[in-house]
């Protein structure tokens, strides 16, 4: 009697699961989609537990799936306005810095910020591009990995506009500590360098040759919280700055324009 009530159970959470799994499926490919390829669907993902991890769906497992067997593409028949809605527990600025740094080494350049806030669920931001393809979800499920993060659940409102759910709790920015002692130099900045100062003390930074460079330094805490900016409308040459109290990144730029850094900076940490 016992075995027969447990066999009743476990059937009964293997099929809420199974029910859970082509839910969002359906949400995935749509309804037509799903209503056309019906049996087919049933048969891809009749292996439930291939699309569980740690209590949840792999949905970009699922979404990799799909496309692998023709059900799901992330081309467009012509160029449109892609629109991807980023939600995540990590703290605006944290995150912001995090997911401009993964789109840039995914491709992604030319993106405007169309809606930003925070509230008691956390934090959302949506950006929107001119785009002949939707994100990969795989890709930007690897490059987040490189940073800590990970995709907890993907919503396809329609074919150009995405919702990710991203979890940030292990969260860093993808940095190699400089060296205490030793000079770095960074040669063509075309976008402001952010450093990992976590084992310094000090550091000191040199305009390159063909630079004409009014400094912007910013100094943040683990959770990219500002402790410190330093600005001077002065063209410099060396800057040598004691790090704030608890200080592990910092982001240099220009006061007016990139271009004025083109030529690199070197830096060194004590």
């Amino acid at each position: 009697m016992v075995i027969k009530i447990l066999f009743t159970l476990f059937l009964a959470v293997s099929l809420n699961a199974q029910m859970l799994l082509l839910d969002k499926v359906r949400s995935l490919v749509g309804e037509e989609t799903y209503k056309q390829n019906q049996a087919f669907i049933r048969i891809i993902f009749e292996n439930e537990s291939h699309f569980n991890t740690q209590g949840r769906i792999d949905v970009v497992r699922v979404v990799e799936t799909l496309r692998e067997n023709g059900l799901l593409t992330l081309l467009f028949r012509h160029p449109k306005t892609l629109q991807l809605t980023f939600e995540t527990n990590g703290t605006p600025q944290f995150f912001t810095a995090l997911m401009s740094n993964t789109l840039r080494d995914m491709g992604y350049y030319h993106y405007l910020t169309d809606f930003a806030q925070m509230n008691n669920s956390g934090y959302v931001w949506r950006i929107t591009m001119e785009s002949e393809y939707a994100t990969d979800p795989a890709a930007l499920q690897r490059e987040l990995a490189r940073r800590g993060c990970s995709v907890l659940d993907i919503e396809r409102k329609d074919e150009a506009h995405w919702r990710y759910l991203i979890d940030m709790s292990g969260a860093h920015l993808r940095l190699s500590p400089l060296e205490p002692g030793k000079k770095v130099t960074m040669k063509r900045l075309v976008y402001p360098r952010w450093l990992d100062v976590s084992n310094a003390k000090k550091l000191t930074l040199w305009s390159l040759k063909g630079n004409n460079w009014y400094p912007y330094i910013a100094f943040y805490d683990h959770d990219l919280r500002l402790l410190k900016l330093y600005k001077r409308d002065k063209r410099s040459w060396q800057i040598i700055m004691k790090l704030p109290r608890g200080c592990a990144y910092v982001k240099v730029a220009d006061l007016y324009s990139r271009k004025n850094m083109n030529a690199g900076l070197s830096a060194r940490v004590q």
